[in-house]
């Protein structure tokens, strides 16, 4: 287990996560059609060429998804009982095929349950960089979290 139990977690905790993913033009494709979503922005390049981007561009989705994915190894992993929410998400920069995405969060707040004695909502702030260190996605992250078992 990797995650963290509610009791471990202190606001302002902060973390760089370790693994890393280049964006491919399967992902994009792949999760655009799952998703039903035939935005040519996303899955024609002809299209893509002639907009202001010149270029195919990732489907914010899959962005997101990306974002939280690449985050829960270090922060719920084993510990989440359930995630809550998620707020203030923005994507400020693009994300192009072949970008590298890596993802910083930092922990913003801290709520012990009402609901559930022992467990904690715990608030993440998530925020995703491409390799020239733009922000291209972040967001607020709400998830219920095991108090550290007796």
């Amino acid at each position: 287990m990797a995650g963290r139990y509610f009791d471990e977690w202190q606001i302002g905790d902060r973390i760089e996560h370790p693994i890393r993913r280049t964006v491919t033009e399967t992902d994009n494709l792949l999760f655009s059609t799952m998703t039903h979503n035939p935005q040519p922005l996303h899955i024609d390049a002809e299209a893509a060429k002639a907009s202001e981007f010149g270029q195919i561009l990732v489907n914010g989705t899959f962005t997101f998804a990306l974002m939280v994915g690449l985050s829960v190894g270090e922060t719920t992993l084993g510990t989440l009982l359930a995630n809550l929410g998620y707020d203030k998400l923005v994507m400020p920069k693009p994300v192009f095929l072949g970008d590298t995405i890596r993802v910083a969060t930092d922990v913003v707040a801290l709520k012990p349950s009402k609901s559930r004695p022992g467990a904690g909502i715990v608030t993440f702030e998530h925020r995703a960089l491409n390799q020239r260190d733009e922000i291209v996605c972040s967001c607020l992250r709400m998830a219920l979290i095991q108090g550290k078992p007796a």
